[in-house]
């Protein structure tokens, strides 16, 4: 063994042991000493993520130029940090947690549209974003009976996964590995044709793979694949976001099913599809922008000019 992979070993032992740790410790805490906690923890990131808070201004600048003052767009940011550590603890709290709790803290509205989608059996991809406590979504449909599953990728190190993996079948949620990609796609078809439940997050910088939309008025690199699986198998596409309520509860909402639109080419669907679903997700983000993760350089990869 060398001395980086020694290195790298210990480096995953302390943290699979912190982590355990930790998450014994917050899944007995009462409700208001953990959220005081995590209150605590975010001042600190705050503090200490002086790179990340740089990327969330100069994208709310960017996004909305004068719509926004300084003092505005630092309370955003501020508030996007205090998201996504709360977010991180519940996700951490809730091992081991109960269905009830899980049903208690999470509410469904407007199933109707998924339930509605699913009764035509080809399955539903649920669009969503890295938006508020997203990971919890797919938990609370596999509490609801839901056959639901997401599409990861596998972590470095096996006792985090295994540990993980075990809660995820605990709750009976469908794990699809993201590489090798190939066997990816397939399983995922495979599971919409079984009318299943896929998540499928699409706000994230997709490089040069994808197509660019507008999202918030620039240029943004998206992944095709929600919109390939829906033509490729007659799934639904549904945009479903989870929001935090003031007492830290929250609600999931489903929005009516998006068809498929035809354009002149296969291409032009493609882009059309995509741009009509990115627009749903920028109105949630315009709603609650302190709930998506301004951190993320979701405008990184740019068309190249021609000429």
């Amino acid at each position: 063994m060398t001395l980086k992979q020694l290195q790298r070993k210990l480096i995953y032992t302390t943290g699979f042991g912190f982590f355990v740790i930790c998450s014994l410790i917050l899944r007995y805490l009462p409700l208001p000493l953990l959220y005081g906690f995590a209150r605590a923890l975010a001042i600190v990131a705050y503090t200490l993520g002086v790179p990340f808070r740089k990327v969330a201004d100069a994208n709310l600048k960017a996004s909305y130029g004068k719509e926004l003052s300084k003092a505005q767009r630092r309370r955003i940011v501020r508030d996007c940090f205090s998201s996504i550590v709360k977010s991180a603890i519940e996700v951490v709290s809730v091992v081991g947690k109960s269905t009830a709790f899980i049903k208690s803290r999470y509410r469904l509205v407007d199933k109707k549209h998924l339930d509605r989608a699913l009764a035509k059996g080809k399955g539903v991809i649920l669009v969503s974003a890295h938006f508020g406590n997203f990971p919890m979504m797919v938990v609370r449909l596999a509490c609801e009976g839901y056959k639901a599953g997401a599409i990861m990728r596998p972590l470095k190190d096996e006792r985090f996964e295994r540990y993980l993996s075990g809660e995820r079948d605990r709750f009976r949620i469908n794990t699809i590995k993201s590489l090798p990609r190939k066997e990816c796609v397939l399983t995922t078809i495979r599971c919409l044709r079984n009318n299943e439940v896929i998540f499928l997050p699409l706000d994230q910088n997709f490089g040069t793979g994808g197509v660019f939309v507008d999202y918030f008025g620039r240029k943004a690199a998206t992944a095709t694949g929600p919109v390939i699986l829906a033509q490729r198998t007659g799934a639904a596409l549904i945009p479903c976001f989870i929001i935090r309520q003031k007492d830290n509860r929250h609600v999931i909402v489903f929005e009516p099913e998006v068809p498929l639109e035809q354009g002149s080419t296969e291409e032009e669907s493609i882009l059309i599809n995509v741009q009509r679903l990115t627009s749903v997700i920028e109105s949630y983000v315009r709603q609650y922008p302190a709930e998506w993760s301004w951190i993320h350089r979701r405008w990184k990869a740019q068309p190249r000019i021609s000429g």
